[in-house]
């Protein structure tokens, strides 16, 4: 699959996606802000990919898919359906090698950094603490599977599931599965 045609598929899922708890209950805004970043970043990966920053169109898209899916595996967006990375083919100009080898490997860091600054938030008694397990088990497994795909000099395969995985946790954050006790500036709070 080419850049464009994953920004489509993103579009597409989009164009699907609703808020699928009532519009007076307390997930509903919880709901309202996952989507509304999954938005955001459509545009923004449709932004740089018109500007020819594919690197940067890659990462967004990755990510907003990854607050799509965590949305819907949350229950607050419907339909249910997942959109884990794929591959890619990103067409990455030469002139912009040095700008994916940069951002891959902070993004490895960060979501390294990120792992270790969050914890589950709700007593273990209930079933949002199985659900941070759950969520941080999905950006843990992501980040392996980037590590791997870095390791093996894949570096577009790699910032699309570091990009995925990081969004499963900022997510989570949203929506009050985790409390952050390290660096709060890693996520979007």
């Amino acid at each position: 699959m080419i850049l464009d045609d994953y920004g489509a598929l993103y579009g597409e899922a989009l164009s699907l996606a609703g808020i699928a708890v009532p519009e007076e209950t307390l997930l509903y805004r919880a709901a309202g802000e996952v989507l509304e970043m999954a938005i955001a970043y459509h545009g923004d990966g449709f932004a740089f990919l018109h500007s020819g920053d594919r690197v940067n169109a890659l990462a967004a898209f990755a990510y907003g898919l990854g607050w799509l899916d965590a949305g819907s595996y949350l229950g607050l967006l419907e339909p249910s359906s997942t959109h884990p990375p794929q591959t890619v083919d990103a067409c990455i100009p030469e002139s912009q090698d040095y700008h994916l080898e940069e951002k891959t490997h902070r993004y490895r860091r960060m979501l390294d950094a990120a792992l270790a600054a969050v914890e589950a938030a709700a007593d273990e008694a209930s079933p949002l603490h199985a659900g941070a397990g759950e969520f941080y088990s999905a950006a843990r497994t992501w980040y392996a599977e980037g590590a791997e795909y870095l390791d093996a000099g894949d570096r577009v395969a790699a910032l699309a599931r570091f990009s995925y995985g990081y969004a499963w946790l900022d997510a989570g954050i949203r929506a009050g599965l985790f409390r952050i006790t390290g660096d709060r500036g890693l996520f979007t709070v």
